[in-house]
C-alpha cells in the first residue's frame, strides 16, 4: 500500500462543437497541452477526463460518428499515451469507440509505459432530458478495474450513477476503493439530483467517488466525495461552469477509518431477496 497520499488530477475541461475528425484531433491536441501544463506544475499518479472527452456531446456530433468514432488504438489513445509516458502517470480518457458497425461510449486507461490497461463501455444508456444515447450507441457488457499503488479503481459513466447495483457490485465483488464517475451532465431537469446520487454512492459504499463533468455554460459543477462526509468534511466542489484541473489526494486510511467507525457494509444481511413478506 502506498505510504503517501495518492495524487489524482481531475480535469473539468471544455469540449467544443465538432463534426469532423480534423476538429476532434485539434481538440485532443489542445486538451493534451492543458493537461501537460498542469502536470509540469505537480507530479500526478492518475489523470481523469470526463465522459466522451474526445468529442462533443450533441446530436450533431453523434450524427457524424462515422467520422468521430475510433478504435481502441485510435487518435485518442495515441494522444494520451504520449502524455502518460512523458509525465509517468496513468490517464483515464473517454471517446466514442467503434467496433465493426457498432459504437460505444467508452473510457480507456493508458499507463506510464504507454500500454492500454483496459477499457469500459457504458453499461446503461441514457434516453431522457438532453440525452439520446440509445439512438446511437450500444451498451457494454463488462466492468473494468485497475490498480495503481495498491488502490483499486473502476470507471462508471454518467447515467450508470443512478443504478445503485453497479457501484455496490464494484465495491463488494471487485474490491474497488475509488469509483471514477465520468459524465456529461447537461443542465436539464435531472441535473439538480446528480450530486445527491454521487454523495449517496460514496457514503453507502464507503469509497472515494469522483463525479467529473465537462466544463461549459450548460455543464460544470463536478464533485469529489469522501468515504465519510458530514458538517466538518464536505465534498470538494469544482467551478460552476469554467474549466478547472483540480489536484485531489486519496488516502486509503480514510476508507479504513470510515468502515471501522460506521459498520454499514458489515451489517448487511446475506440475502434481502429471501426475506419473508
Amino acid at each position: 500500500m502506498t505510504t503517501r497520499p495518492f495524487c489524482m488530477l481531475a480535469c473539468q475541461i471544455d469540449i467544443p462543437a465538432m463534426t469532423t475528425a480534423k476538429e476532434r484531433n485539434a481538440h485532443l491536441e489542445v486538451s493534451a497541452s492543458k493537461v501537460s501544463a498542469a502536470l509540469r506544475e505537480k507530479s500526478t499518479d492518475l489523470v481523469v477526463l470526463p465522459e466522451l472527452s474526445s468529442i462533443d456531446y450533441s446530436r450533431a456530433a453523434f450524427d457524424n460518428l462515422d467520422a468521430l468514432a475510433e478504435p481502441l488504438d485510435g487518435p485518442s489513445f495515441a494522444c494520451w499515451r504520449q502524455v502518460a509516458q512523458e509525465f509517468n502517470c496513468h490517464i483515464a480518457y473517454s471517446f466514442a469507440r467503434r467496433d465493426g458497425d457498432a459504437h460505444y461510449i467508452c473510457l480507456a486507461v493508458v499507463n506510464s509505459e504507454g500500454t492500454l490497461v483496459g477499457h469500459y463501455d457504458k453499461l446503461h444508456l441514457a434516453q431522457y432530458g438532453a440525452s439520446m444515447e440509445k439512438e446511437y450507441f450500444r451498451r457494454g457488457d463488462h466492468v473494468f478495474t485497475f490498480t495503481i499503488n495498491g488502490l483499486t479503481f473502476a470507471p462508471i459513466i454518467c447515467y450508470d450513477l443512478r443504478i445503485p447495483e453497479l457501484s455496490r457490485s464494484l465495491v463488494l465483488d471487485h474490491g474497488v476503493d475509488v469509483i471514477l464517475h465520468c459524465g456529461a451532465y447537461y443542465r436539464d431537469a435531472s441535473f439538480a439530483t446528480w450530486h445527491d446520487f454521487a454523495t449517496t454512492r460514496a457514503l453507502e459504499n464507503q469509497v472515494f467517488f469522483l463525479s467529473l463533468n465537462r466544463a461549459g455554460a450548460n455543464y460544470g459543477n463536478s464533485r469529489f466525495c469522501y468515504p465519510w462526509m458530514d458538517e466538518n468534511l464536505l465534498p470538494v466542489s469544482f467551478a460552476q461552469h469554467d474549466e478547472q484541473l483540480m489536484l485531489l489526494e486519496i488516502d486509503m486510511g480514510e476508507i479504513t477509518t470510515a468502515r471501522e467507525t460506521y459498520s454499514f457494509l458489515k451489517d448487511r444481511l446475506p440475502d434481502y431477496g429471501k426475506l419473508k413478506s
